[in-house]
Formats: structure tokens, sequence, C-alpha cells
């Protein structure tokens, strides 16, 4: 009798959690600030939560997004999502070692102090580079752009303070390519993409992608989407370090549980270490880990309330955003298209919100319910 009552007691926080849930992510929709939306939720071994909300545009006759097939342009999350694993990889082939020099792989990169300049600098925005440079206005070309970026001086020395930076990015994936011999497109596609089963996931999508695709933009009365909204990563070819990656929720759930799961991808094949994957997770400077940001616990921002302090994770311009909390042993995926015609005065801000709240309902939903083992699938 005590346990029937207990269960009904979770199953009634759990119902009560994912209405929240779902009353979160609709608010974003009604107050303008994205069209539509697609969240996935889980754990290392299941998915408790997949739905998709909305529409592809303000338009009622337009697709509702689908945590199954619907592809989001990721911006931001390329970093984490595709260039910082390809970098271990790399590493755990003896490859590259965070210690290296940048110039050791690109003597391009020259200036005062650069010398001193590393690849864990590099992951950890704590190169001394500038934020950004738009490259689109400033090189008529993919090598121009480039060049540029190489020739950039230091703002800071290395290691003086944390700077959030494309550049950083960049300069990481074409360490990758030079190392690796292949483009950054072919070699996350080669080494992270496919042993971790992501199979929509891809830079430069073909043209026969583009209907599932949530749009980014508008032009003369029509949608864009297919197309990489980051003018930089256009400029470059529409692959590049900083952004340019598509992928659905589902996808982006396999990608999730294998950093819950240590390293292994859901057919149990070891794709990083367990050490390497807790550099993601390890406090280097600031709130940076290797690629990652870890959730700050003295306010209320993207992760929530109700994450451990161990929660780790990044966001996307365009309106993504990823959360892995390996202490409660849960995931929180929040896709949107908030740069399509928002109608919503400072919408970032108000995605913000609607993230927290989504993550602290994500958290409620798993925190209520039986003790699970955390320990590998496998």
């Amino acid at each position: 009798m005590a346990m029937t009552a207990f269960l009904a007691l979770v199953l009634t926080a759990q119902v009560a959690a994912t209405a929240e849930l779902d009353r979160a992510v609709q608010d974003g929709i009604a107050t303008g600030v994205y069209p539509g939306a697609v969240v996935v939720v889980g754990r290392h071994d299941t998915v408790l939560v997949a739905r998709g909300y909305g529409h592809f545009t303000w338009s009622s006759s337009s697709p509702v997004p689908s945590p199954d097939s619907t592809l989001y342009d990721l911006a931001s999350l390329t970093k984490v999502v595709a260039t910082t694993p390809a970098a271990m990889r790399l590493f755990e082939a003896g490859r590259l070692h965070p210690s290296d020099p940048v110039q050791r792989y690109l003597p391009e990169f020259i200036g005062a102090g650069k010398d001193a300049v590393t690849i864990a600098h590099l992951l950890t925005h704590t190169s001394g580079m500038r934020a950004f440079l738009p490259l689109n206005t400033l090189a008529p070309s993919a090598d121009s752009a480039r060049r540029l970026v190489l020739a950039e001086p230091l703002r800071w020395p290395p290691g003086q303070r944390v700077e959030y930076s494309d550049l950083n990015a960049l300069l990481l994936a074409w360490i990758v390519e030079r190392v690796s011999g292949r483009s950054l497109e072919e070699y996350v596609q080669a080494e992270v993409m496919t042993p971790l089963g992501m199979p929509q996931t891809r830079f430069r999508l073909p043209r026969s992608s583009w209907a599932r695709t949530a749009p980014v933009g508008n032009w003369r009365g029509t949608p864009v989407s297919g197309t990489v909204h980051d003018q930089n990563a256009a400029r470059l070819g529409g692959a590049a370090g900083h952004a340019g990656l598509f992928s659905t929720g589902r996808d982006l759930a396999q990608f999730a549980q294998f950093l819950l799961n240590e390293g292994r991808a859901h057919d149990c094949r070891v794709v990083l270490q367990p050490s390497t994957v807790l550099l993601l997770r390890r406090r280097v400077s600031g709130n940076r880990a290797f690629g990652f940001e870890l959730r700050d616990t003295t306010t209320a921002n993207d992760a929530g309330l109700r994450l451990s302090p161990a929660a780790f994770g990044h966001t996307g311009f365009t309106g993504t955003s990823l959360w892995i909390d390996p202490e409660l042993d849960l995931f929180v995926i929040v896709l949107t298209n908030r740069v399509y015609a928002p109608r919503a005065s400072r919408s970032i801000t108000r995605l913000k919100a609607v993230r927290g709240r989504v993550a602290d309902a994500a958290a409620e939903l798993v925190q209520g319910a039986l003790p699970v083992s955390v320990a590998s699938r496998c």
C-alpha cells in the first residue's frame, strides 16, 4: 500500500512537471519569441519527453516541428557538437595535446604573444582573441577570411581572461583539418556523427532537406531555410568551426546520451574515454570547461535554478540549447528558430527565461522519479 501511494505521488509530480514544461514552451510562442520549437528531455538510457510545438513560421498552415525529422540550424552548438569532439578524437589518437601551441599546427598564426597560445586556450576561450570579426563584410573569399583571422592580434595575454570568441573555434577547426588531412566536414562526419549514430546531423544540407528545416529568415515574404544563418560561416563555405551544423532533436539526444554514458555511443562503442569526457565538464577557467559552459549557480539563466552544479551546456544564436547534468542523469534540449521574424522585443532575454523554465521542469520530472543507476547502459 505504501509503495502504491508513493508511485501515485511520483506520477502526479511527473504529470505536473511535464505540464509546466509544455506551458513554458507555449508561452514563448504566445509572446512572440519564436514560432515553433522542439524539446527533448531524457536520461542516459531513455528519452522522457520528445515534442514539437507551434509551427515553422507564424502561419498556422506551415509545418509543425518534429523532434524526429525537423532540422535546426544549431549555430554555436556547432562548437561543442562538432568541433570540440573532433579535437578530442585527435587528442586520444595522440595527434594533438591540449598544451600544444597553436603555432605548431598553424605557423601562419603570428603576432605578439601568439606563440604562447595553446589549444587549451582555444577550448576555454582564454586565448586573448577578440570575440568576433565581421568576415562576411571584411573578406571577399574564404581564403581571405582565413588570413584575416590568422593575422588578428591578441587583445589580452593568453590565459588572462575569458572572452567567448568564434575565432577560437575557427582556429581549432583549422587545426583539426591540418592534423587529420581532411576537411572539418569530412572528419566530423566520419569520426563523430557516424559512430554516434547521428545520421541527420551535418553541414551544408542538400536541397532535398530544406523543406523540413526550420526557417531562420525571410526574403521578400518567403521563409529562408536550409542555408546557414551565420554570415561568417557562409563566407567560409557553410562548414566552419563555430557554426554551420544542422541537426534534429533526436540526433542531439544521441549526443547527450553519449556524454552521460561517459563516451559510449548507442551501440556501446567507445568513442571517447571517460577521462576525456571529464574534460568537457571540468572547470578550467571562469565558468568554462573544454568547449562547454558550466552552469552559473548564482543566478537564474538558460539552465534554470534546479539543475545541479555539475551541469554543463551551450547555446546557439538561432535559438538552440543543450544542457547535460551528470549528477541528475539528465539532458535538456530546446531547439527554436527565434531568428525567424521574432515578434517579441528582447527575444534573447525572453528565450533564456523559457529555457530556464524548461530546465527546471525537466529537473522536477526526474527528481521525483524512482532512483536510477547512472552506470552506462553498456
